[in-house]
């Protein structure tokens, strides 16, 4: 099975992206890191001091991660998925069945933290959302306001050093893997990319 990464700044697009091509590719299979943030008390300590935490890799389960997109790639029939409910900042774990169906579908791993996990990026479709910081904000402020009850202020010092951070790390990706550019609502550029999935779903 294929992977594609999804990755970008806070508000770029991310989720819509991997929405759109999980309902193409109707097999798919998604995973989005921000489904494995920690809920320990020490996370939630930091929390209280460094308003970032949640921006940061040492915030997600990267282990589990891992092993669920192992269990994917092992075509295991049970799969153990994280959710995390951002108001109560609680963890849980599902279990879900997974039908294999391979000729129309992909593992999609989407998130902020997608790019940075022990994963071999040379054989992942990378994908890169890129948008304006200031609709990237709006999005974001929208988004935290109504899912996780943040004040316009928090959010905006989040965000701010949220698109410092991802675009510090984000380089050294570029440089040792190969990455498509794309505006998710750009019809053009996403057009190209289906064709481009399309013909190597043929080909595989």
């Amino acid at each position: 099975m294929k992977t594609i990464v999804i990755t970008g700044a806070s508000g770029s697009g991310k989720s819509y992206l991997s929405n759109k091509l999980s309902r193409l590719f109707y097999n798919s299979i998604v995973i989005k890191t921000d489904s494995y943030y920690i809920d320990s008390i020490f996370i939630k300590f930091l929390s209280r001091f460094l308003y970032d935490i949640y921006d940061r890799p040492l915030s997600v389960k990267k282990k589990e991660i891992m092993k669920t997109i192992r269990s994917i790639q092992n075509k295991d029939r049970l799969i153990s998925f994280s959710n995390y409910d951002f108001k109560r900042k609680h963890s849980s774990q599902s279990k879900i069945s997974i039908n294999y169906k391979g000729d129309n579908q992909f593992l999609i791993l989407e998130g902020i933290f997608a790019h940075r996990l022990d994963l071999n990026y040379k054989k992942s479709i990378n994908i890169l959302c890129e948008e304006e910081k200031g609709i990237c904000f709006k999005r974001r402020l929208k988004r935290d306001q109504l899912e996780r009850g943040r004040n316009s202020i928090e959010v905006y010092k989040k965000f701010n050093k949220s698109w410092y951070l991802f675009y510090e790390h984000l380089k050294n990706f570029q440089n040792n893997s190969k990455v498509i550019k794309i505006n998710p609502l750009d019809t053009i550029s996403y057009n190209n990319l289906v064709l481009n999935l399309k013909d190597l779903k043929k080909n595989n």
